[in-house]
């Protein structure tokens, strides 16, 4: 049904899409000091305006607001619509505690008694 509208309509729909995704997601991306807004983000992979972000490779960090939540690996990364869509490789959320390099028994006291 869009093919029927002119282009000026067109393109003036889809930057109005775009900025209400870019409105409503609180996330985004960081490489280095550069941060990119997230239009949408999925399980293995992310959206984001092509106009805005360069082509991205590498390792990015995905923040929700102030939050850090994910680190990701980014592999392979294609414009489609204007959008700039990167795959994943890999993308470990962002713990606010170490990594445990034990296995923790959840049945096991939460202190002892010193000695009388």
């Amino acid at each position: 049904m869009l093919e029927f509208l002119p282009r000026e309509v067109r393109e003036g729909l889809e930057a109005a899409r775009k900025a209400t995704l870019r409105r409503k997601s609180r996330l985004r991306v960081q490489v280095g000091g550069a941060v990119f807004p997230v239009l949408r983000f999925w399980e293995d992979g992310m959206a984001l305006d092509a106009k805005l972000t360069p082509h991205l490779r590498g390792l990015v960090d995905v923040y929700d607001g102030a939050n850090h939540i994910f680190q990701c690996l980014i592999v392979a990364s294609s414009q489609d619509g204007g959008e700039l869509i990167c795959g994943f490789k890999r993308s470990t959320a962002v713990l606010d505690r170490p990594a445990l390099d034990y296995w923790h028994d959840e049945n096991a006291p939460v202190g002892y008694l010193p000695k009388a």
